[in-house]
């Protein structure tokens, strides 16, 4: 049922207008208790909603990758309580985020429905949500699984609500900010696994941290629009040429699609993967750098799509194949 939909029900569930001459009717109580599962049930998507799940999801899954590649056992006594507790802390950094932007949100088509700027929940109540996702966050990871993957945890949300966020509206190099929360939780993994912090586990930042920026790039240039009207600088500069706008974003994404593949293979070279890693960190990276090419060679949607859709493909699949190659060689 839609929020639409549930709408026109509570209308015809609940008690209604009748005329002079007759008497008003009451929903009977089973639809009542009906209707009121609908509401709790769209009031809690509308939470999950602030946590951003489906961001979450991506940063749970590097932070097993750390984890693993770390050398944690994957016992539900310590796997459990890292994360759950950095599930909270991302669900935090989402809530304060989209505390923060509900104005900017209301202004642009894509975000215009968000729980804020639709008015289907409060400030008050977000800021207790996101107070709460972030306290009980950190304390289970300072008790149950250690103070470095709190601590880092802890900066993880700070650069992302205090400094990302508020620098959207003045500057594109927000997202420079904004790539450092987004390449530590494979870091916050690899901590929670209580491996000592090194270049390895730098390795995996640096793969995250470059590969970002031709993602977020091609998501800059398709939303482009809706951000200047929102006020938000998220794409650099550009000109015009022959009436179509034309910008260094395909420039930028070429540039680090070239940085990824010396980065990529850096695991490999520190003994977190072995030749097959190292074969598929190539292919990967030089197929993400075509579509960085195709993109700044015409920069269209398709060409921008083609590049987002190659981001989303590479990080897992790189991702996945480290893991496999690191485990093959622990066998």
């Amino acid at each position: 049922m839609t929020r639409g939909q549930s709408a026109n029900y509570a209308s015809s569930a609940g008690t209604y207008a009748a005329p002079a001459t007759c008497v008003a009717v009451e929903a009977a109580p089973a639809d009542r208790l009906q209707f009121g599962r609908v509401a709790l049930g769209l009031r809690l998507a509308d939470y999950l909603e602030l946590t951003k799940p489906k961001i979450t999801a991506m940063a749970l899954l590097t932070v097993l990758v750390g984890y693993t590649l770390g050398g944690g056992a994957w016992t539900a006594g310590t796997l459990c309580p890292l994360l759950l507790g950095i599930a909270l802390v991302a669900a935090a950094s989402g809530a304060f985020n989209q505390l923060i932007e509900r104005r900017t949100d209301g202004l642009m088509n894509r975000t215009a429905n968000r729980p804020l700027p639709a008015g289907r929940l409060q400030p008050g109540e977000v800021a207790f949500f996101g107070t709460a996702c972030g306290a009980v966050g950190l304390s289970v990871l300072i008790l149950a699984v250690n103070p470095t993957t709190a601590l880092l945890a802890a900066l993880t949300l700070a650069l992302y609500v205090g400094a990302y966020t508020p620098l959207k509206k003045y500057t594109a190099l927000s997202t420079t900010v904004g790539a450092i929360p987004g390449a530590l939780p494979p870091v916050l993994g690899w901590a929670g696994s209580g491996a000592e912090l090194g270049w390895a586990a730098f390795s995996l930042f640096a793969v995250l941290f470059v590969w970002q920026f031709p993602h977020f790039l091609a998501i800059a240039w398709l939303y482009r629009g809706e951000y200047e009207a929102a006020g938000l600088r998220m794409l650099p500069g550009g000109h015009h040429t022959d009436n179509r706008p034309r910008s260094v974003a395909g420039l930028l994404a070429c540039a680090y699609a070239v940085v990824l593949v010396p980065v990529s293979l850096l695991p490999g070279e520190l003994a977190l993967g072995g030749g097959p890693y190292r074969i598929a960190a190539l292919l990967l990276s030089l197929g993400y750098l075509a579509a960085a090419l195709r993109f700044v060679a015409n920069e269209s949607r398709d060409t921008a799509r083609g590049l987002l859709y190659s981001s989303l493909v590479y990080l897992p699949a790189l991702l996945a194949i480290l893991t496999w190659d690191h485990l093959r060689l622990l066998c």
